[in-house]
Parts: C-alpha cells; sequence; structure tokens
C-alpha cells in the first residue's frame, strides 16, 4: 500500500539536469515515483530514526565509551552506511547501529560478563567480518530463498505491529502494567498532545497530501512546544533535561566531533575461547534482523524483482555488513538496516534517493546533535503507527486454511512484537516451521539449509536465555 500520491510534472514543464542526472542512477520514474517523492521520503525516514544518535551513545556510555565519541561513532556510521545504500545499492533503506544489539553489547556483555570494553569491540568487529564474508558468498541470499513465502508474509506483519508496539510506547500511550503487563495510561498533556498529533497525520495520510508522514511530525512537533514549555518534562523545547537522551542546551546547540574512541579495538584478545559465543550471538543477531527487515520492507512494498527476491538484495547485503564491519573501529555496536525506513516507504519513497537523503542528514548532526532532541519521541510515534499499518499489509495473503504453513507465520506475527524483538521472534518462528514439518511427516518439504538455521535459531535462543 502507497500512502504517498504520486506527484505529476506540470504539462510541458522539462526536467532539470539533476532530476535527469538522478533519475538515470536511482530510476525513480520507472519505480513510479518522482524526485520530490523521494526526498521527502529521504527526510521522512531520517525524522523516524534520528533519535538513534542520542540513544545509542547513551547505550554506549553505560559500557564506558564517552557520550561525544559514540555521538560521532553513530553519525558517521549511519551517514557512510546509508549513503552507500543508496548509491550502490539503490535501496530505500538506511543503516544505522542496532537498537537492542546494542543493549546486548553493553549491558549483557560489558557490564554483566565484565568483558573489556576493547574485547568487546573485537568480538563486534570479529562478526562483521564474518557477516561480510558470508555476504561475499552470498548466503543470505539462499537463506532468503529457503524461506517459505507464508512465513516471508508473516515476518512482514511482525514487524510492522512491533513498529506500532514501538511507536505507542514512546508516545507513552501503552505502559507497564503489574496486573495485565501493558495497559492504557492514564490522560495527560503528553498523551492528549500524541492523540492531537495522530489525528492530524492521520487526516493528511488520508487526504494524500503530499509529504503527509512528515508534515505530521513537524506539526505534533510544534503542537507539543507548550508541553516542554509549561509541564518541562523534556517533550519538546524543555527548560529541563531529564536524561541524557535530551539535549537541549539552552547555552549553545552545537558540540565539536569526538575521535577519542576510534579503532580502540582488541582483535587477539576477543579470540579467546571464552568469547567467542558472544561473537556467534552477535553475527546471528545482525544476520536475523537484517534478513528479517529486508524480507517485510520487501513484503509490504513490493519490492521485489522479477523472482519475488527483495531488489538488489545481493547488494544491500554488501553494504549492511560492510557497515556492520565499520562499527567496532569507529567505536559503537553493530550496524544493521533498520525498520524505521518503513516510515519513507509508506511516504511513497521506491529508490536509493530515499537512502542518500537520509544519510546526508546525518553528517550535520557531528556538530548539531543537541537539535534533535528538538523533535519529540510523541512527533515520530503517529508515524510509526501507521507504518505498522503500511508493513501488516500482506497478512491478507498468508494462506490461513493451510495450517501447516499458517501458524509459523502467525508465530512470527506475535512473537516478534511480544518478545519485543525480531531476532527472537523469528528464530523462534523458524523452529516452530521446521519441528511442524517433522511432526506432521514433511520434514522433506524443509531446505537443508533451513535446518542449518533453525539449529543456529535454537542455539540463539539458549544462549540469550
Amino acid at each position: 500500500m502507497n500512502y504517498q500520491p504520486q506527484i505529476s510534472a506540470r504539462a510541458g514543464a522539462q526536467p532539470s539536469w539533476l532530476h535527469a542526472v538522478l533519475d538515470r542512477h536511482f530510476q525513480f520514474t520507472r519505480l513510479g515515483s518522482t524526485m520530490r517523492t523521494e526526498i521527502l521520503a529521504g527526510l521522512t525516514t531520517f525524522l523516524a530514526a534520528s533519535y538513534v544518535i542520542v540513544v545509542n551513545p547513551s547505550i554506549l556510555a553505560h559500557a564506558g565509551i564517552p557520550f561525544s565519541a559514540g555521538v560521532t561513532a553513530t553519525v558517521l556510521v549511519s551517514f557512510i552506511g546509508s549513503c552507500a545504500m543508496g548509491l550502490y545499492a539503490r535501496s530505500p533503506i538506511l543503516v544505522a547501529p542496532g537498537m537492542g544489539i546494542n543493549a546486548l553489547f553493553a549491558y549483557t556483555m560489558v557490564i554483566g560478563a565484565k568483558v573489556p570494553l576493547e574485547i568487546a569491540l573485537g568480538c563486534v568487529l570479529w562478526a562483521g567480518v564474518l557477516f561480510t564474508i558470508m555476504a561475499v558468498l552470498n548466503l543470505r541470499s539462499t537463506v532468503i530463498e529457503a524461506i517459505p513465502t507464508d512465513l516471508r508474509y508473516g515476518i512482514a506483519c511482525g514487524i510492522g505491529l512491533f513498529i506500532a508496539l514501538i511507536g505507542l510506547v514512546n508516545a507513552k500511550f501503552i505502559v507497564s502494567n503489574p496486573d495485565t503487563i501493558v495497559g492504557l495510561t492514564t490522560f495527560n498533556p503528553v498523551t492528549l498532545t500524541f492523540i492531537a498529533g495522530f489525528i492530524v497525520t492521520v487526516g493528511l495520510v488520508v487526504r494524500r497530501v503530499p509529504g503527509a508522514m512528515m508534515a505530521g511530525m513537524i506539526l505534533t512537533t510544534l503542537i507539543s512546544i507548550p508541553i516542554g514549555r509549561w509541564w518541562g518534562n523534556g517533550s519538546a523545547f524543555s527548560p529541563e533535561a531529564p536524561d541524557v537522551t535530551t539535549l537541549v542546551n539552552w547555552s549553545g546547540l552545537s558540540a565539536a566531533p569526538d575521535f577519542s574512541f576510534v579503532w580502540q579495538v582488541d582483535l587477539l584478545g576477543a579470540l579467546q575461547v571464552a568469547y567467542i559465543p558472544f561473537i556467534f550471538v552477535f553475527l546471528f543477531t545482525n544476520f536475523v534482523e537484517a534478513l528479517s527487515t529486508f524480507l517485510g520492507l520487501a513484503e509490504a512494498a513490493n519490492l521485489k524483482d522479477e523472482d519475488g527476491m527483495p531488489r538488489n538484495i545481493k547488494e544491500s547485503m554488501h553494504v549492511d555488513a560492510v557497515a556492520a564491519l565499520i562499527s567496532a573501529p569507529l567505536g559503537t555496536s553493530p550496524a544493521t538496516v533498520y525498520l524505521e525506513s518503513g516510515a519513507g516507504i509508506a511516504q511513497g519513497g521506491r529508490s536509493g534517493l530515499v537512502a542518500l537523503v537520509a544519510g546526508l542528514l546525518f553528517l550535520p548532526f557531528l556538530f548539531l546533535s543537541p537539535l534533535l532532541s528538538l523533535v519529540p519521541a510523541i512527533a515520530t510515534a503517529p508515524v510509526l503507527i501507521l507504518t505498522g499499518l503500511f508493513m501488516s499489509e500482506p497478512m491478507g495473503r498468508i494462506r490461513w486454511s493451510d495450517a501447516e504453513e499458517a501458524i509459523p507465520a502467525f508465530l512470527a506475527i506475535v512473537l516478534i512484537p511480544l518478545t519485543f524483538s525480531i531476532t527472537l521472534g523469528l528464530s523462534l518462528a523458524i523452529i516452530a516451521y521446521v519441528l511442524l514439518k517433522l511432526v506432521v511427516g514433511k520434514a522433506g518439504e524443509v531446505k537443508p539449509i533451513m535446518w542449518f538455521v533453525a539449529l543456529l535459531a535454537a542455539a540463539l535462543v539458549a544462549q540469550i536465555q
């Protein structure tokens, strides 16, 4: 489903030389888009994912990486990875340090297992090396081909529900509840502002206003200004900063890059036997998250080639692997492709120009990262929820009457959001698919690579547990 209307050129208008050059490389006209739509989609993707510039460093800071160095690493990895994804893979998917895997790096490995920081970064680098080898050998394409179609649809829907849940949680609309696990929050200024922003954004989308997603974010940000000024909770333009993720500093909105943690990597130390399991966990987690995101976005937006495979998947995987490879030397946990790319795709973006625009927008924040706190979480929440709707479209294509295929797909749909982990949700769905085929006597229908992936998935689930 494409919520963004196609914008036709004025009758008789001749495209500019810039339009001609970009269209020749990205072929957005052939894909049914326009340069304006692609640029708006890039802005939307960037705004939806820009929180990573401040949230990722705040998590890495708990592991001992200076916050300023974490910002620099995050911006550089996001800039390089996203621009490469746009220019080389010509895919509308943003690349940045992964959320979730950064918590695994900081809290589980460095703090929990007390692995020295330089060795932990060494494990990330070795995982990146193996990841790159897998990409060169095209192993991920082999896995994608082995995943049944209905499970692919389930992955897309599960990721969509996950994105929507993240939006609702970011808006503080859905909160934890000791009696019911999760529940509805009590209405307050933040919640009411989110509802107002959601209604405005939905109205713009339904009326097919060009740039509806981005306009919704901007309008919700403006609506939220009184919250920060009157209640001082950091939602927007707040005079108080309650934590490290709110960086408005009224004495100055700029900060110099910090390269102090570049190449703080212990490669040989990371090869000790005790740390090999961590290399495996980073490798498989990044593999599954990237694989799931590629599949989910491709199925939801029909970004597929004539063979039904995600478009430019080989080149996209090369970029994803290289981005993961350069993460540790720059001083951050592994990079991966981002779910929030769906926001730009829902805006109508279809080509690599989306990722290029988003990547270029990261670069100024080497110096201007404090400005990002002016876009509150409740401003991006409506876009994430609508993106979840957009990605849930393949649910109707699942063969619900065929239990053997429907059950694993259903498990992917519910477990990805309920475990709050793409990796765990997909791993459990793959394990269920293989075991179900085995139980009903149809093990021969399971391709050999799926047996291998199921074993790796079981090992990963056991390791996380």
